[in-house]
């Protein structure tokens, strides 16, 4: 299905709810995802806003990379519910991001 692991987006997600804390290894964790996961998570969290359908994944995904003009962790951090987005967006793909987050405590 995925390039990331759902576990690496559920830590991401844990992170961006405490971004006032968390914020320094977020950024850490993004940065060392490779290109097609960062392109991933940006299309997870687009899907988890309604900018793209589930069915639509890999043209968001296509998308994310043809637009990444900005460095994935500044995009996301500045993305107002980024964390709730992506929640929405595993789900919309029939993950249960709580499960997964739990996974990654």
């Amino acid at each position: 299905m995925l390039a990331i692991s759902v576990d690496k987006v559920a830590q991401i997600i844990l992170m961006g709810h405490e971004l006032s804390r968390a914020e320094g290894e977020m950024r850490g964790v993004i940065e060392a995802l490779n290109d097609d996961e960062r392109a991933e998570l940006v299309a997870l969290m687009w899907i988890g806003r309604g900018s793209f359908e589930p069915e639509d994944l890999a043209e968001a995904i296509a998308t994310a990379k043809q637009e990444a003009t900005t460095p994935t962790a500044d995009y996301l951090i500045g993305t107002p519910h980024m964390s709730d987005h992506l929640e929405a967006g595993l789900s919309s793909l029939g993950v249960d991001p709580g499960a997964a987050e739990d996974d990654v405590l």
